[in-house]
Order: C-alpha cells, then structure tokens, then sequence
C-alpha cells in the first residue's frame, strides 16, 4: 500500500521533483532544489510513499492569476509525476485526490496547469480554457504591413537591471490580460532571469532589451542567440523567449526591433495568444507558420467562489447543473446573478460537466462552441445565447506566456 502525504525536508522534496524530472533528464541538486523549492513550497508538494520510498510526486504554486475583472488566488499545479516502476496503479488519482482536497481546504477557488498531455486531467476536473501557437518566421518575410517609424528607445539590460525593470511591464500586462500569473521576487530571480548553461541547448545566454517610450518602460523582450551557418552564410535562429508590450505601440515596437536583428536568417517563438497584433502587424502574417495548441487549463476547485470573482460583460442570470465527480461539493444547481453565484433551488437553464466551466471562465471558449462539442446541454431555449452574453470576453483572449 502507499500514502500521499506533503514533503517535509529538501531530501523528500528532490525525490518527489524527480517522479517527473527524470523523464525530462533532470539532475537534481541541493542548490537546485533549494531554489525551486523557494517557489514551491515543501508543503505544497505531495508526495506517494511505498514503504517509506517515494515514487510520485505533485506539486502547487501557490500563486494568483489574472481573470476578467481582477486577480484571484490560484494553485499552480505542476512537476506531476509518477515513478516508471509504479505505472497503472492509482497513484496519480491518489495523489490528485490528496491535492485538490489541500486546494480546497487552503481556500484557493481555482487551479491551473499546463498539460503535458491533454487526455489526462479532464477526468481530475480540469477544462482546456485558452490556445497558444508557435512561429518560425524567415527574416525576408519581416516587414509590416504599415511602415512604423519607432517612437522608443531600445537598451539591453544586465541581468541585475532586468530583474528591477522587467517586472514593471509584467505587472501592467498582466493587469490587461486573463490567465497571467503574478510573479513574485524569487520567480523572478530563478526562473525569468536564472540563466544556467545546461538550459540553453547549444544557444546563446538570454539577452535582456528593454523599450522605454516617453522614459517609461512599455515593453520588453528576452531572447537567445542560435548561431549556425550553412554554404557559407548565417542560418541562425533568434529565439523569443518572451515578449511582453503593455501596450499596443509597446507590443508593435519591441517586435520590430526583435525582426530587425542582424545576422539572423529566421525568427522563433511559441505560447503566442491566438489575438497576437502579429497576424496585423506583419504583411505575410501566413509566412510565421503560426502553429495552434492548447493553452493552460482551469478548474473550479470552488464555483462559486470562482464564479462571484470575475466580471461579466452583462447583469444576467442564468442557472447551472453542474457535474463534479471528482469533487463532489461542487455538484448540483448553482445561479449566477448579478456578478455572484450561490446554490439554487430554481430549475437549470444549462447542464453541463465542472471541465465546460473551466474552459469559459477565462473567455477563452463559449457555450455554443461546447454544446456543438456535446459538451454543455441546452435545457431551456435560448439559455446557450444568455450564458454567452453574459460570459462574453469584452478585451484580448486569455494568455499565459510561460509554462509553470
């Protein structure tokens, strides 16, 4: 038998990290560790014991993320993983059990992650709720498709000057943006601006630019160098890390000065939201290649918590029959009304499973897209259009430029 309990010393914890870490090559240190664990916290890492041994692990970051009207405390969830020799034998479903039952308990009304396989967390509740896509644009495909005279000024920052300046910008985009998290001092330390050799795969080290219009920072990009040549001339790469505008000249800027490198002959990037001011600002907006897949996904741990926390685009009401298996004080009928929701006694306009909710909360989806996917029921006519109306995305699509 095996029992799911939270880590307790660093030794537990790199045991725990490495039930997922080893299938990614991972080399976990003290040091490592010890810095990882300043983000992640020991008791927000559960681990599953057999006899004493650890052989899974899974983990929150105990951070808030953007919704639609404002932010909201949300686990993180992360490093889930189970030891190759403990395969297909519940331990996953016991240690998702033990950390939603935590969620739940610490009064967190959402938790978010990032799939690493899409077919496994919808039966743990979790809805897909945004999309992302990558580019591979060739630098002769550049040029936008109105000429931009640059207003800004461009400087490259040391790492020391980026962790004090990069974190403004983020601040205000995140602000802007649904399913941004917050990122604290130590994120900020370790992971945005850490920059040890083994992560760079044969790239170049991060580069730091920072664009200030007016003497205020309005955007910024981190990027690598990826230098290679073929029959005598450059075939690098320029990969985007991240590129963060808080606002549209921002945005538009910081990409003209990341496609007028030199010495580049193509242009990367991935998690880009599927709004991105690229598909406009770009002439051949085709010739980015813009790949799409799915984004981060949301659960309810709590919906009305959760559902009272964002804003609506209209004061409607609509009533919901909701479907939680996997936690069961979320189920039955809930009214959502004037901005807040609360158990009902009233007959259900929609029904629908925890994982639809999910992918609507962040307006990243709709009902009517869910009920042609059979996966919302449409019980009083015209409940689909009034739950859009008032779920309606009134700003850009939600967008979480960094897998946690």
């Amino acid at each position: 038998m095996f029992e799911v309990r939270p880590t307790e010393n660093l030794e537990d914890f790199q045991r725990a990290f490495l039930a997922i870490g080893q299938y990614f090559g991972a080399e976990p240190t003290p040091e490592r560790s010890e810095k990882f664990s300043q983000n992640l916290p020991f008791e927000r890492m559960h681990a599953a014991r057999e006899d004493g041994a650890i052989v899974g692990g899974a983990g929150v970051f105990p951070f808030e993320l953007s919704i639609p009207g404002g932010i909201v405390r949300c686990a993180g969830v992360t490093v889930v993983g189970v030891y190759p020799t403990h395969r297909r034998r519940g331990i996953l479903r016991a240690m998702m059990r033990a950390q939603i039952d935590d969620i739940h308990a610490r009064g967190e009304p959402l938790a978010a992650l990032w799939a690493s396989e899409e077919t496994i967390y919808g039966r743990f509740g979790y809805g897909m709720a945004s999309l992302a896509g990558e580019i591979s644009l060739a630098r002769e495909h550049a040029e936008f498709a109105c000429p931009l005279e640059p207003r800004g000024r461009v400087r490259i920052l040391e790492p020391s000057e980026a962790l004090e300046l990069l974190p403004v910008v983020w601040e205000r985009t995140l602000e802007q943006t649904p399913g941004m998290f917050r990122r604290e001092r130590p994120w900020w330390e370790n992971r945005v601006v850490d920059d040890p050799p083994e992560h760079r795969e044969g790239s170049g080290p991060k580069r730091f630019a920072l664009l200030e219009l007016d003497g205020e920072p309005q955007a910024y990009a981190i990027y690598r160098h990826n230098m290679k040549w073929a029959e005598g001339s450059s075939a690098a790469q320029l990969g985007v890390i991240e590129a963060i505008g808080a606002t549209p000249r921002g945005t538009a800027e910081i990409w003209r000065f990341l496609l007028d490198i030199d010495w580049q002959a193509s242009i990367s990037a991935d998690l880009l939201p599927i709004d991105h001011p690229l598909f406009f600002l770009l002439a051949k907006p085709r010739r980015m290649k813009y790949r799409t897949g799915d984004g981060i996904w949301v659960r309810l741990v709590d919906v009305a918590a959760a559902l009272s926390a964002r804003s609506y685009a209209v004061d409607r009401e609509v009533v919901f029959d909701v479907a939680d298996a996997f936690a069961p004080w979320n189920e039955g009928r809930w009214k959502l009304a004037g901005g807040s929701c609360e158990r009902t006694n009233n007959e259900p306009d929609l029904r629908c499973d925890v994982t639809a909710l999910g992918s609507v909360f962040l307006g990243g989806f709709t009902f009517a897209e869910l009920q042609r996917a059979l996966r919302v029921e449409e019980l009083r006519e015209g409940a689909i259009d009034r739950a859009d109306s008032i779920f309606r995305r009134t700003g850009v699509a939600p967008w979480c430029p960094e897998i946690f």
